[in-house]
């Protein structure tokens, strides 16, 4: 006899997921989350907002999750997800309302979807949002045995008359940065096939003052609690993922400006320098490819000072280099 379980979709095993997730997502939710988690559309009150501008992103968390697959640091990359995108809208000035997630797999495994959502669930009420909801296929047809995809949307919301857009920045602004944990999200295509072979429970050289493994896992961080506070001081704000610095921070200046920024003005995690060396990468690759040490970039009036921020620059009159290091 013919079944859909199978054919290769277990209906009862996705009643067992939805039953051993319900905690953790139910743990992200407060007063403006309506209605149970199981609906087919999650409900969310948006109060006391005068002009609501909603701000989404949506990402993922690239091939960070085949090194994650790889060691069973599920729960990591679960908390990278809702860090990153929450990132992404606190550029513009938002805060965030709720989380969505996807995960597509070959065949559920209870194990490894709990810790993946515990982990959103976790950075959900570190960013105190909501994981709303979301969906977890199973595509026997399209995954591969023992691989999945991941990826999430947010959504954030900021006054009208508040939204941070870069459009006020000139010449002569404080240019300010976050330092980074380390690789966060981005360049690990790069990273893994620098590191093919290797021991990852090894500090090769003992530079890193750490395995390899956790160099490489370290959490991306959530900036938000760093800057909503004061999202009133900023005039521009980029988070530094693919395209480094240089591909990045253009993105938030307005035409008339570039930014002149200070090497050596913040510091660079060492596992930067190692894959450097290993790879025999051109500091200009390094520059386009990782952050670098910067997570997150902002500008300031020249009278606003930051405490627990590094000053890395200043805004220039645009000129031919929208970023020039300066050593």
């Amino acid at each position: 006899m013919t079944s859909y379980a199978s054919a290769g979709v277990d209906i009862a095993a996705a009643d067992e997921n939805v039953r051993r997730i319900s905690r953790h997502v139910r743990s992200t939710h407060g007063p403006q989350v309506l209605g149970d988690f199981g609906a087919f559309a999650g409900l969310f009150h948006l109060a006391d907002v005068k002009d609501p501008v909603l701000v989404a992103s949506t990402d993922g968390v690239g091939t960070k999750l085949l090194l994650a697959l790889e060691v069973g640091a599920y729960e990591v990359v679960g908390r990278d997800l809702v860090n990153l995108s929450v990132n992404d809208v606190l550029t513009a000035g938002a805060r965030p309302l709720f989380f969505l997630d996807y995960v597509g797999v070959n065949a559920l495994d209870h194990d490894v979807i709990e810790a993946l959502v515990a982990g959103m669930a976790g950075a959900c009420r570190g960013n105190g949002c909501a994981l709303l909801g979301g969906e977890t296929a199973q595509l026997p047809e399209l995954y591969a045995p023992g691989h999945l995809d991941l990826a999430g949307t947010v959504v954030g919301v900021v006054e009208r008359d508040r939204i941070i857009d870069g459009s006020t920045v000139v010449a002569g602004d404080r240019v300010w940065g976050l330092p980074s944990s380390g690789l966060h999200t981005n360049g690990y295509t790069l990273a893994r096939k620098i590191i093919t072979g290797m021991d990852l429970g090894s500090d090769p050289g003992g530079t890193l003052g750490m395995s390899l493994r956790e160099a490489l896992l370290q959490p991306h961080p959530s900036y938000l609690k760093s800057m909503q506070a004061r999202f009133g001081n900023v005039k521009a704000i980029a988070h530094i993922t693919g395209g480094g610095i240089p591909g990045n921070l253009p993105r938030v200046l307005p035409d008339t400006a570039s930014v002149e920024l200070h090497w050596g003005s913040w510091p660079v995690p060492p596992v930067f320098g190692l894959l450097q060396e290993l790879g025999g990468i051109p500091h200009e690759e390094m520059l386009r490819v990782f952050n670098m040490g910067l997570g997150l970039i902002f500008i300031t009036s020249p009278d606003v000072d930051w405490p627990g921020a590094l000053e890395v620059g200043r805004v220039l009159a645009r000129g031919e280099t929208r970023v020039k290091f300066i050593r």
